[in-house]
This record gives C-alpha cells, structure tokens and sequence, in this order.
C-alpha cells in the first residue's frame, strides 16, 4: 500500500551480517556460543554481588550493569539466531519499533550507570571515612533510577523521531536489528536535521557521562598520587582499572556508531562496532571485573567449588 509518494511500511527486513549461505550455521553456532557465555557470565556476577562479603555500593552498581547487559544481548542476538537458519528476516514495523526503544533506552542507561559507578569510586577514594554514609542505600538506588529515566526520555525522543520519517522504496535494513544510522538510510527526505539531532544526543549521552567519568578519575589519580605506598596505590587504581576498562569499550564503539549517522560507505564497518557493542562487550564485561577483582573472582571460585561438590 502506498500513501501519496510514500510506501507504508509494515515491516523491514534485516540484511543480517552475511549474505553467503555456506556461513550461516558457523555463525549460528559462534553467536549461540557467545550468547550462552554471556548470560551465564552476567548471571554469575549477579549471584556473585549478592554475597554478604560483597554488600558494597560497587557491587550493586555492578550487579546493575550485568543485568543490563543480559538485556542487550537479548533484544539483539535471538532475532540474530534466528535468521542464521531461516531465510525470512523480516521484523514487523512494531517490533522495529519496541527493538530501537529497547537498544537505545538499555545503552543509555548503561552510559549513566557508568557515570554513576565513576562516582562511587570517586567517593570510596577521595573521601573514604564518610563513603558508607555518602553511598547510602537511597542514594545508590536514585542514582540507577535516574539512570534508568535518562534512558527512557532519550529513548521516547529518539525511536518518536526516527519513526516520524517517512520509509520509502527499499525496506531492507542494511544491519543485523534496528537502529539509528541503518534507519535513517532508508528515508526518502532531507535527514539532515534529524542527523544533527542524534549528534547532539550522542554529545549528551556519550560525553557528558564521559566528562563527568573524566573528573571523577582525575580527582582519583590526585589522590592515588598522594599515597606514599606503592603498593597501596596500586590496590588503590587496580579497584577502578575494570571501570576504565568498560568505559574505554563503550566510548569507542558509541562514537564509531552514531557521530557520523549517515554515512552509508561506513555501514558495514558500522555493523562490526555494533557488532562487537552488543554481543562481545556484554560478554567481556563478566571477565573483565571477575578476572581484576580479587573479591568478586575469589567469591567465584567457591561458588563453582560448591557447584562441582553436588
């Protein structure tokens, strides 16, 4: 059906990562692979967490963001299986729909946390005598709400807009679920309003975090640099390199993604990143805080230790 010059969409179809056929059960074996890992990796952290000797703030924040992960890999990499052994690749228009809103509200969220983890460690550092009344309960919880409300408000505005394009001609989407830059692709209107738009999201979502990230690490390198203990400074960075490590991962992968939203040679280099955004950070990310932090890695172990004795 059509509406004047526009087609009316009720579905999209997703191009997937690969075209050859000879591919796709390898793929579908690798993704099912790293998926599993994820889900079972993000679930030990969260049951890791929840262990009395790990009742801390930084933990919470940690379980919070397993959690999140869980998530993303969810709303990607199904759909993703799915269409390793099926030759229909369509997703209806709602489910393009609920998938942007969910991708976009989850990164979000995930981007605030991170700030709010950049915090705590901040506080645990800078002003560890007063860290316990500081990172109270209350204020850990109204820091992954706000976190979380940050991520629907930029969510609504973005998946709304892009949704008020008008989708004409093709309707395959050059990428592996719906997103931002593959969707604008396939407007038939002058977009360069709405690109300068997902800039300025992109500044507000990605950077002000990582600005706020960045003070709060130079307040604790000025710290760390003041311990005479070389030994104590170490303990006291190697409790933040995790952080910086994720931090490192999200910052690059977002700005490949969405600074440059329309530029169609980059797509599949695009599709990589995003790639690598949705399925391999979300499985680093248990290894990453499990492999440098002593506490959570040793709580791990006896975990796994009790598990093989039944």
């Amino acid at each position: 059906p059509t509406a004047g010059n526009h087609t009316l969409l009720s579905a999209f179809v997703l191009s997937g990562l690969s075209s050859h056929s000879e591919l796709q059960h390898l793929l579908f074996f690798m993704f099912c692979l790293v998926y599993t890992m994820t889900v079972i990796g993000n679930l030990l952290i969260c049951m890791a967490t929840v262990h009395p000797t790990l009742h801390m703030p930084m933990y919470f924040f940690l379980r919070v963001l397993s959690f999140l992960d869980i998530s993303t890999a969810s709303i990607v990499v199904p759909k993703m299986l799915a269409s390793f052994l099926s030759e229909d690749r369509s997703i209806s228009y709602t489910g393009c729909v609920t998938q942007l809103y969910c991708v976009i509200f989850l990164a979000t969220s995930e981007w605030y946390l991170l700030a709010a983890m950049a915090y705590d460690r901040y506080v645990a550092v800078c002003n560890p005598l007063r860290y316990t009344v500081i990172m109270n309960t209350r204020v850990c919880l109204s820091l992954v709400l706000l976190s979380c409300c940050s991520g629907n408000v930029v969510s609504v505005v973005q998946t709304a807009w892009v949704f008020t394009l008008p989708f004409c001609g093709p309707r395959k989407i050059n990428y592996f679920f719906c997103d931002v830059p593959p969707l604008i692709l396939l407007s038939c209107t002058d977009t360069s309003l709405y690109e300068k738009q997902i800039i300025i999201a992109t500044v507000l979502v990605i950077f002000t975090p990582f600005c706020l990230i960045l003070v709060s690490y130079a307040c604790i390198i000025s710290s760390i640099l003041k311990i005479s203990s070389a030994e104590s400074r170490y303990k006291t960075f190697s409790t933040c390199s995790s952080h910086l490590t994720v931090v490192t991962l999200y910052c690059t992968s977002g700005t490949l993604i969405y600074l440059r939203p329309k530029s169609g040679n980059s797509q599949d280099i695009k599709k990589v990143v995003a790639l690598i955004y949705s399925t391999i950070i979300p499985t680093l990310n248990p290894l990453i805080y499990s492999l440098r932090n002593k506490e959570v890695r040793e709580v791990l172990i006896r975990a796994v230790v009790v598990l093989m004795k039944k």
